[in-house]
């Protein structure tokens, strides 16, 4: 049956006022809407609450930092294999030293005058045949022992040396995290003091992320679907993603977005709100901050296991180059990172 003019109007004025409700809903219980993205930046900023200038700073000061720190630690391997080398080398060198005198008592024995002379006394042709055939197996084994100590020696040297390479490659790499801790902090400001930042040694261990046969990470594309939206995101950051939750963080989560700065368009980054249902407009307390100071120490405890380039949560930043630091975006609580704990992959 078809309605009336009056009977319509009031069935439109009745959804309306449902619709209203509903985004009132959360308001009338003391919270605000979730959103699925953070939100409240201000102008001049990017949808992380730093500019882009920042932003790439930090990643170039970071990334810089943790390649150093994979050649150094690469290198301390390498260099621990060359000193047991040196030393297996060096018992052999010792072994044979102990020889060396027993091949000059030999050669004094059996020098030019002393061999002509041996065979001169020989007794019968036979007991001659078995002096020269003795001579000359002595002289084969004192030249086969003086051609091991050659070699031997020969090798130490090249131990040496090789460790020697090692200890300068690794003052070199050290200089380099110098340099690089220097250009994060310089990024940051002056303000950008020390902070007491979020850390929890009884944070689970997190499965360690695939590396590269020398230590340092492969490089990624956003190659796999983004669970948490239509894009796509690395490996490594699904991996931590997974291994969060794995760990018992299942709040809501948002990663790649295809506009803004940082590392989201580049499938490299994840927010993870500190509410359940979304991202609220609001800084987080109680539970919910206190869920975000774990998941937050979580990432730090396990980030050389995962890939960590930074974290960032309630106005602080981690980087594996500084530590816990102050930071602070310019604007709501998705610009001070109050709302959720933003992770960045290498």
């Amino acid at each position: 049956m078809r309605q009336t003019a009056p009977a319509h109007r009031r069935t439109a004025a009745l959804l309306a006022l449902l619709a209203a409700l509903l985004v009132l809903a959360p308001l009338a219980a003391g919270g605000t809407p979730a959103l699925a993205e953070p939100n409240g930046t201000t102008a001049g900023t990017d949808d992380e609450g730093g500019t882009k200038n920042l932003r790439q700073a930090l990643e170039a000061a970071n990334r810089g930092w943790l390649d150093a720190k994979a050649a150094l630690e690469q290198s301390k391997k390498k260099q621990i294999e060359l000193q047991l080398k040196l030393s297996q080398v060096q018992q052999r060198l010792d072994g044979l030293m102990a020889g060396v005198g027993q091949v000059a008592v030999n050669a004094y024995r059996s020098g030019r005058i002393g061999v002509v002379s041996a065979l001169l006394n020989s007794a019968s042709p036979d007991d001659f045949l078995q002096r020269a055939t003795g001579l000359e197996m002595l002289a084969r084994y004192d030249d086969n022992q003086l051609r091991k100590l050659t070699e031997a020696r020969e090798e130490a040297a090249r131990a040496k040396a090789a460790i020697d390479a090692e200890l300068a490659k690794q003052r070199k790499q050290v200089d380099i995290m110098a340099k690089k801790k220097k250009d994060a902090e310089r990024a940051l400001g002056a303000s950008s003091g020390a902070s007491g930042g979020f850390l929890d040694p009884n944070s689970p261990l997190a499965k360690a992320a695939p590396r590269n046969s020398d230590g340092s990470w492969p490089s990624e594309s956003c190659t796999v679907n983004d669970p948490t939206t239509s894009g796509c995101i690395t490996p490594r950051t699904l991996h931590a993603m997974q291994q969060a939750k794995a760990a018992g963080y299942k709040r809501y989560v948002s990663c790649f977005r295809s506009g803004g700065g940082g590392e989201h368009p580049k499938g490299r980054a994840c927010d993870f709100s500190a509410a359940a249902n979304g991202f609220k407009d609001e800084n987080a307390t109680g539970g919910d901050r206190t869920y975000g100071n774990s998941l937050a120490a979580y990432f730090v405890k396990n980030a050389s296991r995962l890939g960590v380039l930074y974290v960032i949560w309630y106005r602080q930043i981690w980087q594996p180059s500084t530590g816990w630091r102050s930071y602070s975006g310019s604007g709501g609580p998705a610009a001070t990172h109050t709302n959720h704990v933003h992770l960045s992959m290498i």
